[in-house]
């Protein structure tokens, strides 16, 4: 059976298990945060999630593994078959990834330890979304999916990139960022209503606990600067 290695309050941990339980893979969890010599047998640079194939083969990197899952469990497919389309689906994707969820994710030690981020890193941070916001304008159709009438990997992605520019990018810049792209809010509601979404967030809350005393020790070990 497959493994799924990681945490449930990793959004890039809960896009493949979407994907898992959209496809009905059987798969089974292991929790791990971290690990030695071990992880890395697993996931050579240390990174959540990892997936562990039936046949004992290792993949870390989430695109790779949605990708892996795609193209060996072909029923239920989360990207069109013509390839100008799947570009354009890997597109909203990676503009979502380095321009709404990186900046945001580079916030998330000042979340947790309550210091304050340096303005300098709010300000690129504000510019870098400003960037992504533009194109997510441009890319995004919401009819009623993000890339037209078809769900897609990009419906996936996204919804679980807005988590972390949510929680963290527009509470750290006091900035309601997905209301700059018309459509976002409603489509990104309807996500969360789906009962996968709903599943995979019922996970999240009961993994919370343990996530924050992980999180605290590891500031603790390593600290944020402040100001």
């Amino acid at each position: 059976m497959i493994t799924l290695h990681g945490f449930a309050s990793s959004n890039y941990y809960n896009i493949v298990k979407y994907v898992l339980l959209y496809k009905s893979i059987p798969f089974q969890e292991r929790l791990i945060y971290s690990g030695g010599e071990d992880w890395l047998a697993i996931s050579p640079v240390g990174k959540i999630p990892a997936l562990t194939t039936e046949d004992g083969q290792h993949f870390s990197e989430t695109t790779v593994i949605c990708d892996y899952l795609e193209e060996t469990y072909p029923d239920a497919p989360l990207y069109p078959a013509d390839p100008a389309a799947k570009a354009g689906i890997r597109q909203i994707m990676k503009v979502a990834e380095l321009y709404l969820e990186l900046p945001s994710r580079r916030l998330i030690a000042y979340a947790f330890s309550g210091k304050p981020a340096p303005q300098k890193a709010l300000d690129d941070a504000r510019h870098v979304t400003n960037r992504g916001l533009t194109a997510m304008k441009r890319l995004c159709a919401f009819s009623p999916y993000i890339a037209g009438a078809d769900m897609t990997l990009a419906d996936v992605y996204v919804h679980y990139v807005n988590s972390v520019v949510n929680s963290i990018g527009s509470r750290q810049l006091d900035w309601d960022i997905l209301a700059e792209v018309p459509g976002m809010r409603e489509w990104n509601r309807g996500m969360r209503e789906s009962q996968i979404a709903r599943t995979i967030e019922a996970d999240r809350k009961a993994d919370e606990p343990d996530f924050h005393a992980y999180i605290r020790d590891f500031l603790a070990k390593n600290a944020v600067p402040g100001r």
